[in-house]
């Protein structure tokens, strides 16, 4: 009952929003949807935290061996819970944002919205790409109508790696499809395979290169700062605070169990040179950044590359911190798109260098971003500091990697890089003296207090008790762990 709410909730009233007359009535009925939504998410993990209430299943594609399936694990519970928060969020920010057609806008956002929950509770590998499609083709409209001068060119760019990563993606699952014992898409099905080492090899590269287009990984990144600028500030939120976490999801849920062989092989080395050359290239790339949303960006591909160097160090530890680092990085980079958002609606301009001193005109925007960057840089008792001390653990840990320390210094290195630039755009933002941009500036109003302090209370809440969430996805990281375990195979 929940799993199929949470995706036909935002599905239906989004189709409904289609057909609404005007702008306000949409943008109303899109803020209802989320909210619903985001109560069936609560009542998953309180009253109704029942197994038997988390799991749906019903025929489809019978004559395909895919049936619809959908079940919220400790992963997925984690994932719906942070979509369930965002768009609401999302929506409250930007509630003063005009759009031309703004049904339409709201209808596609909640399409997307669908989307994503579909992709975190799906159980079923055709099942699973129906929804990846669907989060995703939303997103091309909205870009490429409501986005920047340059949308057309960014959406392009991000159409044409998306599609040939989908193309790979399908025929990777097809393949494993056939390979089954019951010619099934089922997931457990997929987890029994027992392919040789040499055919988990190149399913990986296909499947890999989907979902690394996706968080992105080095060198597959180059859609992300295009599209990141063109896009409208909601979308952006989406786009980053979301949808990049799908790669990752993906990773663990359909990647390391299903080809342990090729994971072990492959991301021990191949992915993790590249991982870590992308927190490096994205680091120093945003030191030279002088758009906001740019900056951001780089700053999201170096998170991202992070944790995955986590992942495929297979390491408890590690894979924990992952898995509260993509809700924690969710939380913290909406709150930076938010700031985003206000800044380029009051003093039009996203630029650095027409911004200063906006300490002495919006106190209460300037104490909010400076404890959202603190949590971003991974600040003790903040939510990230966990996460990140997990993953570095896990990885100085790891049996899998030969060469940990020099990937663990690396690592350091770009968290430091990342604590500098960070704290000279908040330094460049709020202190000093102004600008011709924000000498008339005003502080932020009452609804995007509401929600930047609704954010700065999870950042507070998760870094002092992190506990909950850790609890939540425990069963789910030793599952996957387990059906990921290659170094019994590397015994015989």
């Amino acid at each position: 009952m929940i799993a199929i709410l949470l995706i036909f909730i935002p599905l239906l009233l989004g189709a409904v929003t289609f057909f609404l007359p005007r702008g306000n009535v949409s943008r109303i009925v899109s803020l209802i949807s989320s909210m619903a939504t985001l109560v069936v998410s609560l009542l998953g993990l309180t009253a109704f935290s029942n197994k038997k209430y988390l799991q749906f299943s019903a025929d489809w594609l019978p004559g395909l061996g895919s049936a619809f399936s959908l079940q919220l694990d400790g992963i997925g519970q984690l994932l719906c819970l942070l979509t369930a928060i965002s768009f609401p969020i999302i929506f409250i920010s930007t509630w003063n944002r005009e759009y031309k057609k703004a049904a339409n806008f709201f209808a596609l956002m909640l399409l997307s919205q669908a989307g994503l929950m579909g992709v975190f509770l799906a159980m079923d590998a055709l099942v699973f790409y129906f929804f990846w499609e669907l989060a995703l083709i939303p997103v091309y409209f909205l870009c490429s109508i409501w986005g920047g001068e340059k949308r057309i060119a960014a959406t392009f760019k991000f159409f044409i790696y998306t599609f040939v990563g989908s193309v790979l993606m399908l025929v990777a699952l097809i393949y494993l499809q056939s390979q089954t014992a019951d010619q099934s898409f089922s997931i457990q099905s997929f987890y029994n395979l027992q392919l040789d080492y040499n055919t988990q090899d190149w399913i990986f590269v296909l499947m890999f290169i989907a979902f690394a287009i996706k968080m992105p990984v080095f060198p597959f990144h180059t859609w992300q700062p295009d599209l990141y600028e063109q896009s409208p500030n909601a979308v952006t939120m989406v786009l980053s605070g979301i949808m990049v976490k799908m790669g990752v999801f993906a990773v663990i849920r359909w990647l390391l169990p299903v080809l342990p062989a090729g994971s072990f092989a492959l991301g021990e080395t191949t992915v993790t040179v590249l991982a870590v050359i992308g927190m490096i290239y994205a680091s120093l790339l945003a030191f030279r950044q002088d758009d906001l949303k740019r900056l951001i960006a780089y700053s999201s591909i170096a998170h991202i590359g992070l944790m995955v160097v986590a992942i495929f160090s297979e390491t408890q530890l590690a894979m924990q911190g992952v898995m509260i680092q993509m809700f924690n990085h969710g939380i913290n980079i909406i709150g930076l798109w938010i700031i985003v958002e206000v800044i380029e609606r009051k003093y039009g301009t996203r630029k650095l260098s027409e911004l200063g001193g906006l300490a002495q005109k919006a106190p209460a925007m300037s104490i909010l971003l400076l404890v959202i960057t603190l949590a971003n840089i991974s600040l003790p008792l903040t939510n990230s500091f966990v996460g990140e001390f997990l993953m570095f653990s896990g990885i100085f840990s790891s049996n899998i990697y030969s060469y940990k320390i020099l990937i663990t210094v690396a690592a350091g290195i770009c968290i430091i890089l990342g604590a500098v630039y960070m704290l000279q755009m908040v330094q460049k933002i709020i202190y000093g003296t102004t600008s011709a941009k924000t000498e008339n500036g005003e502080d932020i109003q009452m609804h995007e207090k509401v929600v930047l302090s609704i954010i700065v209370i999870l950042i507070i809440g998760i870094g002092l008790y992190p506990q909950s969430i850790l609890d939540l996805t425990q069963a789910t990281t030793d599952a996957i762990l387990k059906e990921a375990n290659v170094l019994h195979l590397l015994k015989k």
